[in-house]
């Protein structure tokens, strides 16, 4: 039996990811969960941002910002970036994180972060709590490391972040991939 609780935000897991915004000069990472994919073709995405948060004039203004997806080494930085405020202090210095020119807009990427996803703001929705900043996906900047010879994402060997109900978590192991439930079997010769 299930009990009903009041509606809530408790979709979970979902990807901590450490949004960067800003100028090269003048750079901000804010830390994002309402976040995903809104449509393949063409690539579109969106962030969910508090209207108080110091990144949300950024990226109004700017009208770009980078999606990059951190790993399990980069748990406490993603935190920081969640609860500290690009008001008071530079979080890619204090963290020692480095600012990466994105390739189309120039607004910084993270570094350290295997996966950067550049972003164009197309349009704001406010929602209530938080503004949705639709936006056309302009590239996305993958680590070397995580492409196998064959061109291969390898995202599992990441070590990508996961958040659910204020914890932060390791992805775990493969249980299938996309289309295993009604992949013919091969037939042994």
């Amino acid at each position: 039996m299930k009990k009903v609780w009041k509606p809530g935000t408790l979709l979970a897991p979902v990807p901590p990811t450490m949004v960067s915004c800003g100028t090269m000069e003048n750079p901000n990472i804010l830390t994002v969960g309402w976040t995903g994919i809104t449509c393949s073709d063409p690539a579109q995405t969106y962030i969910s941002v508090r209207k108080e948060r110091h990144s949300h004039s950024i990226i109004s203004e700017n009208g770009y910002f980078v999606i990059n997806l951190p790993t399990v080494s980069l748990a406490k930085a993603c935190d920081f970036c969640g609860v500290k405020s690009g008001r008071d202090i530079n979080k890619f210095a204090h963290l020692g994180l480095t600012p990466v020119a994105s390739e189309n807009s120039g607004c910084p990427a993270i570094g350290e972060c295997p996966v950067s996803i550049e972003c164009k703001v197309d349009r704001i929705i406010p929602l209530g709590s938080h503004d949705m900043f639709m936006a056309t996906i302009l590239s996305v900047s993958v680590d070397e490391k995580i492409i196998e010879e064959s061109g291969r994402l390898a995202l599992e060997k990441a070590d990508l972040l996961a958040y659910a109900h204020g914890s932060y978590f390791a992805l775990g192991k493969s249980v299938g991939t996309f289309g295993f439930s009604v992949r013919k079997k091969k037939k042994r010769r």
